[in-house]
């Protein structure tokens, strides 16, 4: 699929729901988010996004060269990705926040080594 062509993402995920797809996923989220907002306004199914481990290393790069503050933007990015309209988010900070007990609506579990956000 060309990341540069948004018609082809929205036409080959809403072709997977035709063919009987549970969930949309979307990744990466923060690059994808205009995806997840069509998506979300075209279909009822579930849409999980992925904040891959670029999106992760970028922001964590940043915070260690004391250029942000990195729960601020960890917090505003997973936001964001809530806001465009995924039920369920993937990401490597999923457990770091969760064990500082600083999300709000979002719910936290590790399975098989992956970590799940869902959106509440």
């Amino acid at each position: 699929m060309n990341p540069m062509n948004r018609r082809e993402a929205i036409r080959e995920s809403l072709l997977d729901e035709a063919q009987g797809a549970d969930c949309l996923m979307v990744k990466p989220a923060g690059a994808y988010l205009d995806i997840v907002r069509e998506l979300r306004e075209r279909t009822e199914l579930p849409i999980g996004a992925y904040q891959v481990s670029g999106e992760y290393a970028m922001i964590k790069f940043a915070a260690l060269a004391g250029a942000i503050d990195e729960e601020k933007v960890v917090l505003e990015s997973l936001g964001s990705i809530k806001r465009a309209g995924a039920d369920l988010i993937f990401s490597y900070f999923a457990l770091d926040l969760a064990e500082k007990k600083i999300l709000r609506n979002f719910v936290s579990s590790q399975k098989g080594g992956v970590n799940l956000l869902k959106v509440q």
